[in-house]
């Protein structure tokens, strides 16, 4: 032993010196490595479960203080980031003060989020600095750390790997935030409303945002896993508060090109001639099969009367239902069953966004074009709903939706990493329908060739004519009865020439007011409705006794009045450059709407006046043949919305197909 000891001091100074070096390195390495992994003996698990319940009134906990610092742990891929400036709890908010800490001696407090466990709580590291942590099971105190002082930032000992967690440093007080109960869990069951509150979202920022506490109940664990994972408070994306800024005025101004439905028609004609979507990577006999569709819908048989169509509404009849007939004997599509609950697989059936959920729940109890093994399918649906992903993951006022984008982003890699389908046509395939404004910025890039079913048709932020489709956006009021109030007035019997009511989002309605409000007993054009006249009739009853609605954009360049005026047979009169009206590969608009460059306002009851009656007339009789194609049923019929939109996913990949020879 004596003999080994001293040969190893013969060694030298030098080399024992590097090789406890790199033993030094080395466990350093390991230690780095186990931080993200977790280690559930660490000191972050060493709370007390039967600590007292420390509540105030309102179950509700408050501090007085910044968000500096935010480490957010994503359970899906194991990794770990480091995000200043974050607003992490923002959206959970209410006000309570703990202002004087000698009430509250050790300024330790903790909160059960439900009777068993989902511990809230805070714990002071120093003078201006406490801690904060979140794992599957609520908010919990960071462990104790000497030496924290008002500059430095915390250090992270462990997590456990099996839980989504989310820690944050809080310090520099002098501004108010507050923690809302995290949870409020009543027989596993939280509502949505529960979790975060909403009524600070800017309006600029989000045209639509009323209903928001109406919807219905999501389970706990669903949306604890959002609450929790770095999605919802935006660790994904930087604080980019300027640039969305600027994004917002661009809703309150002209846009930098124009282009009106002519051109429209143009483009359309355009992709038709000539395919840019990719070729797939390798040949099937499901490309054949859209092939020999779309030679058949080419040279479809001359149809010029149909007892259940009407011929005037369709661009080509005879194209239409001849795709209609092989869409029905043809067609097959793939769900995808990936994804988690709210976001994909719930659909909202009520208010301004419901035609995403009406087509995903149609789709997915659908037993005519679902196919369960996805190498038979001719196109993939993504079923997720962009008015759940706005509601759980944007953090009001924070004008950042760089975290939803990136959710899609995500789930996007996942089922390409998962399944061979996508990568084969790079998407081209695969569609997805998403009524929320937001959508067009959400699926950006990363679905770049998918189909994209939108109500924010807007050629300017990427909608391709002739790939994509114009989603109408059908405010339904009543689930059950869809089709409440249906009808209007006969074209004789309509005593106002225009009529709209609404609120002043965007730069052209202020336009339009500008020009007509209170100027003309023919044009009734109101802000909101008055409340005088509200009481009397209705703005229902206004468009039910209106020979024309007038349709102007908001700030974006869809709206929901186009499908009301048509409910209630009242002329759409669409003024909205750069808008593609619903289904306008298969419809002709001009057969049932007037569509008007925004320019044409201070013109607008001329314009009106120079319709001659009898072209009157017949647009009013195409608004009645329409409806039915906007209908939506609890039950589908033939040729009703979902058929339509359908239809039309299914017609644009049949012209756009590129196949392998």
């Amino acid at each position: 032993m004596f003999q080994y000891f001293h040969e190893l001091c013969d060694m030298g100074n030098r080399r024992l010196l590097f090789l406890l070096g790199i033993v030094a390195v080395t466990y350093l390495l390991f230690q780095s490595m186990l931080v993200p992994y977790g280690n559930k003996n660490g000191p972050w698990f060493s709370l007390p479960e039967n600590d007292e319940h420390l509540y105030d009134k309102d179950g509700i906990v408050s501090l007085h203080s910044t968000t500096k610092y935010s480490t957010v742990w994503n359970q899906v891929t194991g990794k770990a980031s480091k995000v200043s400036n974050s607003s992490a709890f923002i959206a959970m908010v209410k006000e309570i003060h703990i202002e004087d800490e000698t009430e509250h001696p050790n300024w330790i407090r903790e909160l059960h989020n439900d009777a068993k466990r989902g511990l809230v709580s805070k714990r002071k590291i120093s003078k201006d600095a406490f801690g904060l942590g979140v794992d599957g099971t609520g908010i919990r105190s960071l462990p104790e750390e000497k030496n924290v002082g008002k500059n430095d930032s915390l250090n992270m000992e462990s997590f456990d790997s099996n839980r989504s967690f989310k820690t944050i440093l809080a310090k520099d007080t002098g501004i108010d935030f507050s923690v809302k109960q995290f949870s409020e869990t009543i027989k596993g069951v939280s509502t949505i409303s529960q979790l975060v509150e909403h009524k600070n979202m800017d309006s600029g920022e989000h045209e639509r945002v009323g209903g928001r506490t109406s919807q219905s109940a999501t389970s706990s664990t669903n949306m604890n896993h959002l609450e929790n994972s770095p999605w919802k408070n935006g660790s994904f994306g930087s604080d980019n508060r300027t640039a969305t800024s600027i994004k917002k005025m661009r809703c309150n101004m002209p846009p930098k090109s124009r282009t009106l439905i002519q051109e429209m028609n143009r483009i359309l004609v355009r992709r038709r001639a000539s395919s840019r979507a990719m070729k797939p990577r390798w040949s099937s006999k499901i490309d054949l099969e859209i092939l020999f569709a779309r030679s058949e819908i080419e040279h479809a048989p001359l149809v010029t009367n149909d007892k259940i169509l009407y011929a005037p509404l369709f661009r080509n009849l005879s194209m239409f239902k001849r795709s209609y007939e092989l869409m029905e004997r043809t067609l097959q599509v793939y769900i995808y069953m990936d994804g988690n609950k709210p976001i994909f697989h719930q659909p909202i059936l009520k208010g301004l966004y419901a035609s995403e959920g009406w087509f995903m729940k149609l789709m997915g109890q659908n037993k005519q074009f679902l196919v369960k093994d996805p190498a038979k399918a001719h196109l993939f649906y993504m079923p997720f709903s962009s008015r759940m992903l706005e509601f759980s993951l944007y953090v009001p006022n924070s004008h950042d939706r760089t975290n939803l984008r990136q959710y899609l982003k995500n789930y996007t890699d996942q089922i390409s990493g998962k399944y061979p389908y996508f990568n084969r046509t790079g998407g081209a395939d695969h569609f997805l329908v998403a009524c929320h404004d937001w959508a067009p910025y959400e699926t950006r890039h990363h679905m770049e060739y998918c189909i994209k079913a939108l109500c924010n048709a807007d050629v300017t932020q990427g909608f391709k004519i002739g790939r994509d489709v114009s989603l109408p956006e059908t405010y339904v009021r009543s689930p059950r009865n869809p089709q409440r109030d249906l009808g209007g007035k006969l074209p004789y019997q309509r005593p106002i020439l225009a009529f709209y009511a609404g609120s002043m989002h965007g730069y052209l309605r202020s336009i339009l007011l500008k020009h007509w409000k209170d100027r003309d007993p023919d044009m009734k054009i109101f802000d909101r409705m008055p409340p005088g006249i509200a009481r009397k009739m209705n703005y229902i009853q206004h468009m039910k006794n209106s020979k024309y609605c007038i349709c102007p954009k908001g700030y974006e360049v869809n709206s929901p009045r186009v499908v009301e005026a048509i409910f209630y047979e009242c002329v759409p009169v669409i003024i909205s450059d750069n808008f593609v009206p619903p289904f306008f590969e298969v419809l002709n608009w001009d057969a049932f709407s007037l569509i008007l460059a925004e320019k044409d306002i201070p013109n607008l009851k001329h314009i009106l006046l120079s319709v001659p009656e009898q072209k009157y007339l017949k647009l009013q009789l195409g608004v009645r043949r329409v409806q039915k194609h906007f209908f939506w049923h609890a039950k589908p019929l033939k040729y009703d919305l979902f058929h339509m939109t359908l239809h039309s996913i299914w017609y644009n990949r049949v012209f756009q197909i590129n196949v392998r020879r």
